[in-house]
Parts: C-alpha cells; structure tokens; sequence
C-alpha cells in the first residue's frame, strides 16, 4: 500500500522533478513550487562543502523574500572531483570531459538541505556520498551521450543508465538523486511540519 501524500505546510526552492519526485516518495507534498533563481557561480577559491552550503541557504533566503512567513525547503547537490566542482555541462564536449573525469575514480556527491522556517530560523544539514565508477570506454562514454540523460543535471544521474557503472557508493542514494530523504524529513519535523 503507498503513503498518501499530503500537502504540507512549505515551499520547495526547487523545480527539479527529482525532487518533487523524493518528497512524495516519502508522503511530504509542498503547497508550492518556486524555484529560486540565484546566480551559482563559485566564489574566488570556493571549496565544494562550502559552495554546496552556500547554494541551498542562499536559495532559501531568495524563496523567503518572495514568499514571507513561509517555510521554505531549498537543496543544492554537487559533483565534486576532489576540490573540483562539476557543474552542469553545456555541452557534448563538456559533459565528455566530466565523465573521462570520473572514469575510474572516485569522487563525492555533496547534498545540502536547508529550512528557513515562518520565523526566519535555519536548520541545516549537508550529506556526502562517496561513489567509485568503473574505468569507462570510448563506446561507454558515446552511449551515454547519445542518451542525453545528463542533460541538465549537475555530473549525471544516478537513477539513470551511469548507475550501471558505478562500482561503490556510500552514504546517501536519495541525496545523490537530489534530497537526501533522511536529513530533510528530520529538518520538516523539527519545524513542526509532519
């Protein structure tokens, strides 16, 4: 028997359907969309853990402004290769270099999930997975081009065809898809929405 889900009482920062598709995986429905439309460039020698933190508080506050005495739910996922960030490609040509980059590698997906609640308190929690992929082929990496799944998205998508390359992961699935599920119900339920 599924969850129903239920409208609760926040905003999600986000239109990504992985999202979406996340929270109602575990029964939470936002009374509203808005997307928050900030600039994500790094800082000069920003770091991944710190932009990554940056990102998802900066998005909260932005959603806060245009929709006061509201709970807001913002998230920021990264790839990162070790202090560098993977943002999401351009291009063929980009997104070839990325995954070349991670051929054979390990790396780290960096998922932070901020809440600024009805009365401008932030609870925040930032998740790192660890992911090992195997060495990829010139015909591995063609493939996955021609799919166009990583159109986009920031590195790849997991739930999509890479994830029959990755060798190792640990820490969080649901937070390399977007969300991690177990830190953003905690936040939800610490602010009183259940």
């Amino acid at each position: 028997m599924q969850n129903q889900t239920e409208v609760k009482d926040f905003i999600l920062a986000s239109g990504s359907p992985q999202r979406i598709a996340l929270l109602r995986q575990i029964a939470y429905e936002p009374k509203k969309i808005q997307p928050a439309d900030i600039d994500e460039n790094c800082l000069p020698h920003e770091m991944p853990l710190p932009y990554v933190r940056r990102m998802a508080l900066e998005k909260a506050k932005h959603v806060a402004v245009l929709c006061p005495n509201e709970n807001v739910l913002a998230c920021d996922t990264i790839v990162a290769v070790g202090q560098r960030i993977l943002h999401k490609a351009k291009d063929a040509d980009e997104q070839r270099k990325y995954l070349k980059l991670l051929s054979g590698r390990a790396h780290r997906v960096i998922s932070s999930v901020c809440l600024l609640d009805k009365n401008g308190k932030i609870a925040q929690r930032t998740v790192t997975t660890k992911i090992a992929m195997k060495v990829l082929s010139d015909e591995d990496l063609e493939e996955y081009l021609a799919c166009g799944e990583w159109k986009g998205v920031c590195g790849y998508k997991i739930e999509g065809r890479l994830a029959g390359y990755v060798t190792r992961m640990v820490g969080s699935y649901s937070g390399v898809v977007g969300l991690p599920l177990y830190e953003t119900m905690n936040l939800l339920k610490g602010a009183g929405i259940k």
